[in-house]
């Protein structure tokens, strides 16, 4: 597809600084702009490169005033991030979408599809399973028995979902998730452990997006419940009874033991860890590998392992690099101090 700028500036109402008629159909880092291509500019940190770009159009938020000619065409918006993905979004939904029932599909007679769905290679369908309208289940997907899934939901290949488990609309699950697999929970008994049953079940919430061989237990009892608007990076686990608030965003390798209730709108490093049986309060930041093992009671910020007040753990990371020098200043320090002492004594 190919746009003008003046139809992407209509699009996005923003203001044209530069050529309306130049074309583009494609995107582009700004640091590796073609002709034909869109880029943009949100970090000033990569503000040098729009004076080189080869790039046709750049989306600039609105306060931006160059230092030095542009060559490309600007297209000024509130905030250039948001507008970028609001083309992207345009350019996917415009691309034609699989539609049918592979004949190699397996459907539950019991399971029932609604309208306009897409069935792809191999997907297995258990009994009682049901699908909302306007589905895409990509091949080798499993839907087990009793599962619910919600309109306009995305099921990309070799996911698994348990039985028992229900997906909201306008969900997307990526390549390798699993929903619904049992807790981590074992009774110790002697030299060994008993197996605790899982009988609980996951709810995924509306607009929730699960990245690739993300992992989301089932329940003890109960449930497992990721809230509307979450978004899980890939390789992300989340342990029986754990709860996650609305719009909650978590980066790769995150990992939340068992019956954590974490707020809303928190946000989570890669690589950060909770302990179990902690609560997370609305609009915490955990900072990548950040060891939680107590509450959050407020809008923090905390780093380190175990997890501090950030600002608490940028000056104690500051000491730390200086600690061989502050060790030989204590160790000279004390060899004086004995000098000092035999003098007095002497």
């Amino acid at each position: 597809m190919e746009f003008s700028a003046q139809q992407i500036a209509e699009f996005l109402k923003g203001t044209i600084i530069g050529d309306p008629n130049v074309h583009v159909n494609n995107f582009s880092k700004i640091e590796e702009g073609a002709p034909g291509t869109l880029t943009f500019l949100a970090n000033p940190k990569y503000e040098h490169h729009i004076y080189s770009t080869k790039a046709s159009i750049v989306l600039v938020n609105s306060d931006f005033e160059p230092t030095e000619p542009v060559k490309a065409t600007l297209v000024k918006v509130p905030n250039a991030y948001s507008a970028l993905a609001m083309l992207l979004n345009l350019v996917e939904q415009s691309k034609p979408k699989k539609s049918g029932i592979d004949s190699t599909a397996y459907i539950a007679s019991s399971a029932t599809l609604k309208e306009d769905c897409y069935i792809g290679h191999f997907v297995y369908i258990g009994e009682q399973a049901k699908i909302g309208k306007n589905c895409m289940i990509y091949p080798y997907a499993y839907i087990g028995d009793h599962v619910t899934i919600g309109d306009d939901t995305i099921i990309y290949p070799h996911v698994t979902i348990y039985e028992n488990c229900f997906v909201g609309q306008k969900c997307i699950l990526h390549a390798g998730a699993v929903i619904g697999a049992d807790g981590f929970g074992f009774a110790p008994e002697g030299e060994g452990y008993n197996k605790i049953p899982q009988l609980g079940n996951v709810i995924i919430e509306d607009r929730v997006e699960v990245g690739a061989n993300t992992t989301i237990d089932r329940a003890v009892i109960d449930s497992t419940i990721i809230r509307q608007g979450v978004k899980l990076d890939n390789l992300v686990q989340i342990g029986h009874n754990v709860e996650v608030g609305e719009n909650t965003v978590m980066a790769a390798q995150v990992g939340i033991a068992g019956s954590v209730k974490v707020g809303q709108h928190c946000m989570f490093g890669g690589q950060a860890g909770l302990a179990g049986h902690i609560q997370i309060a609305d609009n915490a930041h955990i900072g990548a590998q950040a060891g939680v093992i107590g509450d959050i009671k407020g809008p923090a910020s905390v780093l380190g392992a175990p997890a501090i007040d950030a600002k608490g753990f940028m000056r104690s990371s500051a000491v730390f690099n200086r600690l061989p020098d502050i060790y030989r200043t204590i160790g000279q320090l004390q060899r004086e101090i004995e000098q000092l002492k035999k003098e007095i004594n002497k």
